[in-house]
């Protein structure tokens, strides 16, 4: 692998605990049959979400009530083998650093035969709604984050 957030990739790749599965759609494929470079980013999104709902920290989010939101400041897919229609993938995702109101995502999808076929990164920046500006995570949330 060549991205320059993975150091030692057997290592990095045995971290991951949290996925969730995919099945990629025709609607997500080019008129060669392979994944759009589009798509995975979206697999991205779907996974980091389940990924806050299973750490409890999307019912705050998701609520129009709360204070805070997650909003992604940067994101990127590094492609390491073609992926075609109705492939059965896993995403998984993992907390990679914590930040005061920040996070780095990391993310590694893989075929059915365990392969990875592409990875990928992002910030994540809790912001005030009121205000737009990052709001630092509570001693709790970074646990979370943690996996502690």
């Amino acid at each position: 692998m060549r991205a320059t957030y993975i150091e030692d990739v057997q290592q990095w790749v045995e971290e991951f605990q949290f996925s969730v599965d995919v099945k990629v759609r025709f609607s997500e494929t080019d008129m060669y049959g392979h994944l759009n470079n589009t798509v995975p980013f979206t697999y991205f999104e779907f996974a980091r979400i389940e990924y806050f709902k299973s750490l409890g920290l999307m019912s705050e989010w998701a609520s129009t009530n709360g204070d805070n939101i997650p909003v992604v400041a940067d994101l990127q897919c590094d492609y390491l083998q073609q992926v075609f229609f109705d492939e059965e993938l896993q995403i998984y995702v993992k907390t990679a650093k914590v930040g005061t109101s920040s996070i780095d995502i990391h993310y590694v999808a893989k075929n059915d035969k365990g392969h990875p076929v592409f990875t990928g990164r992002g910030t994540i920046v809790q912001i005030c709604r009121q205000t737009g500006k990052g709001t630092p995570w509570t001693e709790q949330e970074k646990q979370l984050l943690r996996g502690k």
